[in-house]
């Protein structure tokens, strides 16, 4: 039951991630490493086929082998992250002060995480 869980976490996640290819607003890379967790856990057979696929290795590769992401993939997946931590602050009634700090907390070590720890790729032309 468990290993249908994974697999249905990560075939959402792959969608997902999919459609961040289209979708300016969905981030490509923390979706399909999510897809690439949950197959690992799910099915061996799963997970050698979406580390074989194209897309895998065009959008989350590099960034999985050798933790670099090209500036515009840092940019969506911060600008994403923002504005998604930026609901939940807002949605959180005034007298939750712990978790306006948890949710500042985090964006603030994502965002340097992102900046500082993650290498920017450089596309040759």
């Amino acid at each position: 039951m468990l290993r249908y869980l994974w697999l249905t976490l990560g075939c959402m996640s792959f969608l997902l991630g999919t459609a961040g290819i289209f979708l300016p607003l969905l981030p490509t890379v923390p979706f399909y490493m999510l897809a690439l967790f949950c197959f690992a856990k799910g099915s061996e057979k799963m997970h050698r086929w979406f580390v074989q696929s194209d897309l895998y290795k065009k959008h989350a590769a590099d960034f999985m082998q050798k933790k670099e992401m090209t500036l515009k993939a840092k940019i969506n997946v911060m600008v994403t992250v923002t504005l998604l931590m930026g609901l939940a602050l807002w949605l959180l009634p005034e007298e939750m002060y712990i978790g306006y700090l948890i949710i500042g907390t985090a964006w603030t070590v994502h965002v340097l995480y992102f900046i500082f720890g993650i290498r920017t790729k450089i596309k040759m032309k």
